[in-house]
């Protein structure tokens, strides 16, 4: 996290920035706090409260949580709209819109019943506002540009003040030139945690947005009037290999939230478990109402959580149950080759393009494991390795790392996970089992190459930008 030496802006620095008319009477002329900016793609440790109501605070896949000041009475927050580059994966970064040095925006942390104060600053080259999707609060700080305030002009620094009136599972982003400003990545997560801290609490709380780009191979801007046809789908601007696992360790209870702002919907499915729906963007699912899924649709605008108790170890996949949307860089004008025989003709292409490699008689599969020259600035379409082999996945597609002995506070990457003998599916010989058989796997990743991915944030092998 980079923030400045100072804490906060002194009132001289907070003129420059913010004028009378944007400002309510309970601040004018007060400092605004500082603005920190984040640029490290990977996970930041979660911020656990040291003064106010216990809570057990959230974790961003590939984010982080906005630091916050007390003012009297008063939580104040600062974001800052602006220009970002983001890492989608190694290998690919984005030029897009969002707020405090990434996309998406830093995550807010609150209790309920809090008095928020959240400073906007624009250093976007257009107007913007933001609006606090799911909060109940007073129509003036609901953030629709022309309708509820005036738009926050480049430069202009405009406070928004409510009390959080429910706890629950919310997010933010502009209603202003709104489908390119959320279709350049502006968006961030509104976590509010319950005033009882026992209430429906867990050990581990992970959070992360959906949002889909269309960023063509060598070129760094999404196309912000795309609709359908997008070649990126990601979670919280980061695409398989380079989406964090989500770690926990066995026994813990675990709420996964998530909210999805493309332009589809998005059946999040997560293998090994059943889970309970404990939550929307609408409030608290009760607890004898929830009900039990492995899949659960997000609609657009939506935001979900479930929980469920670690209670099986492994590496369980956690992804968006749409096959196109495991998939990054695809072209969705590809022939269908499976059956044809292209030897001869790919002589004949080979006099031409000397390293013109056929594919797809046998399907795409061979694409994961083959190394191909990709075009600057974008992202095998399969990609990845495991302990097994080529995972063959890209975009909504991430692990659910569950073990035995983590400490509370441990989210690092433990590696794979060593099966117990006898667990792992195996060949068939026309022989009993062996009974002695040994877990680990014939696959050597360490014969592969540098894209072998040991953890999220390496480069994947494969490729498939057709």
């Amino acid at each position: 996290m980079t923030v400045s030496r100072r804490a906060f802006l002194g009132a001289s620095g907070a003129a420059a920035l913010i004028s009378a008319s944007t400002v309510s009477g309970r601040v004018q002329g007060a400092s605004i706090p500082e603005a920190p900016t984040m640029k490290e793609p990977t996970m930041q440790p979660p911020l656990v409260p040291t003064t106010g109501p216990d809570y057990q605070p959230v974790v961003t896949l590939n984010g982080w949580t906005l630091p916050w000041r007390m003012n009297g009475e008063w939580k104040e927050f600062h974001l800052v709209a602006e220009p970002v580059v983001r890492e989608f994966a190694p290998g690919m970064v984005g030029h897009l819109w969002g707020y405090n040095g990434q996309s998406p925006g830093p995550t807010i942390e609150a209790v309920e019943g809090d008095k928020v104060r959240i400073f906007v600053t624009n250093k976007l080259p257009e107007h913007t506002t933001i609006h606090w999707h799911g909060q109940l609060l007073p129509c003036g700080m609901d953030g629709v540009g022309g309708l509820t305030q005036p738009h926050i002009k480049p430069g202009k620094t405009f406070v928004y003040e409510f009390q959080l009136r429910k706890s629950g599972t919310f997010m933010y982003h502009p209603h202003s030139d709104e489908m390119v400003q959320m279709a350049m990545g502006m968006m961030g997560f509104f976590v509010v945690h319950p005033r009882d801290p026992a209430f429906r609490r867990v050990d581990r709380d992970f959070v992360f947005l959906m949002s889909a780009y269309d960023i063509e191979p060598g070129s760094y801007l999404p196309r912000v009037a795309e609709m359908t046809d997008f070649n990126m789908w990601t979670w919280n601007t980061r695409v398989f290999p380079g989406i964090d696992h989500l770690v926990a360790a066995k026994g813990d209870k675990v709420r996964v939230r998530f909210g999805n702002l493309t332009m589809t919907n998005h059946p999040i499915h997560m293998h090994g478990y059943d889970f309970k729906v404990s939550c929307t963007d609408g409030g608290w699912v009760p607890e004898e109402a929830a009900w039990p899924e492995v899949s659960i649709d997000c609609a657009v605008g939506q935001m979900r959580a479930f929980d469920f108790v670690a209670d099986e170890p492994g590496d369980w996949a956690i992804h968006c149950h749409k096959s196109h949307h495991t998939m990054n860089a695809m072209g969705h004008e590809i022939s269908n080759f499976i059956g044809v025989d292209k030897k001869e003709v790919a002589k004949q292409i080979k006099k031409l393009v000397p390293d013109y490699m056929p594919m797809g008689t046998a399907g795409m599969a061979d694409m994961g494991e083959m190394e191909m020259p990709l075009p600057d600035n974008t992202l095998p379409m399969m990609t990845g390795f495991g302990q097994f082999g080529p995972i063959e996945m890209g975009g909504m597609f991430s692990v659910m790392k569950v073990r035995e002995g983590l400490a509370s506070n441990d989210y690092k990457d433990p590696g794979w996970y060593q099966h117990p003998t006898g667990t792992v599916a195996y060949e068939w010989t026309g022989e009993s089992k062996p009974a002695e058989r040994a877990a680990s796997p014939s696959y050597d990743p360490a014969a592969t190459t540098e894209f072998n991915v040991v953890k999220p944030g390496l480069k994947g092998g494969g490729h498939g930008n057709h």
